[in-house]
């Protein structure tokens, strides 16, 4: 990898990030990259999240700490739910054997979303030291799951972090069709319930573009994270009647 001339500085336990404006830029060999070393504590972890920064690595890797410019997010008011989408989540809706639930699940569905395939990549970001952590956040109340389950089985889902009145996509899963999407779905539906506006996605992909997402820049992503990160964070409890909101107002 071509070494750019801004060198990385490697944190220590505890030690404060830097400036997200100091993050490699586009010229750079990977775009984003902040910081290294320092801990996945709860703490590091929520003053990372309310900064804009958040972790990804590899095995063998250290820990390396992202904040990219442009930010990919989701802006609730923005959501595409495509008619073949609508319709599923309709009969998802009004089959007594299939639920939403949030938090009954946390540790599966991390794991699931570990051991997910992903299109055109080799191993899982979520290693095990990541497991642990968000585990350890989501029992302080800072990570949550949004689980499909049908016949009283987890078929798909997905986790996020949540500070305040922002809430941060991390990955999904699907072990049926539409499984990841219907989770999707009903996190922006609890979102615009909970007056959420929002949902961070951090990277552009074309499947998070297909659902409304778009690029915002750095500076904007920061200020509505001063906006938002202080407000009280909203009860992780799903009820169906979220579904109106999304299932009448949208295409």
């Amino acid at each position: 990898m071509k070494r750019s001339s801004n060198p990385v500085p490697w944190l220590l336990d505890g030690e404060e990030f830097p400036a997200v404006s100091s993050a490699w830029g586009t010229l750079d060999p990977a775009p984003g990259l902040l910081a290294a070393g320092g801990a996945l504590d709860v703490q590091s972890l929520v003053r990372a999240y309310s900064a804009g920064i958040f972790p990804w690595f590899s095995l063998g890797q250290p820990i390396l700490w992202w904040s990219p410019n442009p930010r990919m997010v989701l802006k609730t008011s923005h959501f595409k739910l495509h008619r073949s989408l609508k319709k599923t989540l309709r009969r998802f809706r009004e089959t007594p054997t299939c639920a939403v639930r949030f938090d009954s699940a946390f540790d599966q569905v991390i794991a699931a979303c570990a051991n997910a395939p992903r299109d055109g990549q080799k191993g899982t970001w979520i290693v095990p030291d990541m497991i642990a952590a968000y585990i350890d956040l989501h029992k302080k109340g800072h990570a949550h799951s949004v689980e499909t389950w049908v016949n009283g089985e987890l078929i798909g889902g997905l986790y996020c972090v949540n500070l305040g009145g922002m809430v941060f996509g991390e990955s999904m899963f699907a072990r049926q069709t539409d499984a990841s999407k219907i989770a999707l779905s009903a996190m922006v539906a609890f979102c615009k319930a909970k007056g959420v506006s929002m949902i961070d996605c951090q990277q552009n992909t074309q499947h998070l573009s297909s659902f409304g997402a778009s690029e915002i820049t750095r500076q904007d992503f920061a200020a509505h994270l001063i906006q938002e990160t202080d407000k009280l964070a909203p009860e992780w409890t799903f009820e169906t009647l979220y579904w109106d909101e999304i299932l009448t107002n949208h295409f």
